[in-house]
């Protein structure tokens, strides 16, 4: 019987998923399909989840606008999800629902690669945002050990998230001493990048384009950047796992990614 998961979104024909997961399936010969589910809203989103529970779906990648959503759904779900509030991932099983969070793993595998030098070990990092990508942001760098700032333009959003995660509330020039600054807005960040100490590391979690105007401001200035790409494939890597129960092939999924988005570098 043909396993079928997928991701659900809203848009989601950008999505860059199923061009990951597709190459994965394919290098492992699995008897399997991965697509793009686009519910209209809500309550179409909660009927998919129940089309999992009957057993239709081996399980769901979640993107905006369902993350929270998701984790409400849920019968069970990781304490990592828990900590951000969102679940990026769900996993069917006789009748129940399971939720997780792999973003954060997705970010500090992307950081890994692209920035393998950066140790953020009692260090101070900035996260501009206090949306559901900052928190998974956030409490990843809090788990592995960082002195997290939140930035965001409404300040109690970032204090709700400092508060829920135990990190702090920080202003702009808090970037200047960051040895790393993630954005995790939907929007091009407002800070002035000449600030910035001469190591620093960028990241953004976008990945359309692949080099943002904010990566590409950081390059100019000679700094290291990590791309969104990196990110969501490290995310994919311990969801394929979760859905399909087997590794992910050794295949290069950038390059499937990069032809899908339109891109060749």
């Amino acid at each position: 019987m043909t396993l079928v998961a997928g991701v659900a979104g809203q848009p989601i024909a950008h999505s860059l998923s199923p061009a990951i997961h597709g190459a994965w399936i394919a290098a492992a010969g699995l008897d399997a399909v991965y697509r793009a589910f686009g519910p209209a809203d809500a309550e179409a989103f909660a009927g998919l989840v129940e089309e999992g529970r009957r057993g239709a779906l081996r399980g769901l990648n979640v993107t905006a606008p369902f993350k929270a959503q998701a984790l409400a759904l849920a019968d069970e779900a990781s304490e990592t999800a828990r900590a951000c509030g969102a679940a990026n991932l769900l996993v069917f099983e006789d009748g129940r629902v399971r939720a997780d969070s792999t973003d954060g793993l997705g970010l500090m595998a992307a950081l890994a690669e692209q920035a393998p030098d950066l140790d953020v070990r009692g260090r101070p990092v900035v996260v501009l945002g206090a949306g559901g990508a900052a928190r998974a942001a956030a409490a990843a760098l809090k788990a592995a050990g960082a002195e997290v700032g939140v930035l965001n333009r409404t300040v109690e959003r970032a204090r709700t998230l400092a508060d829920d995660l135990g990190v702090a509330v920080v202003d702009a020039d808090a970037t200047g001493e960051a040895v790393l600054v993630v954005n995790a807005l939907s929007v091009p960040p407002a800070i002035d990048l000449a600030a910035l100490r001469d190591d620093a590391v960028l990241m953004d979690m976008t990945y359309r384009p692949l080099v943002t105007g904010f990566l590409a401001e950081g390059r100019a200035r000679g700094l290291t950047t990590v791309d969104g790409l990196a990110m969501l494939i490290g995310q994919a890597r311990p969801s394929f796992r979760a859905l399909f129960g087997v590794e992910p092939p050794d295949v290069d999924v950038r390059a499937a990614a990069l032809a899908a988005l339109g891109e060749a570098t």
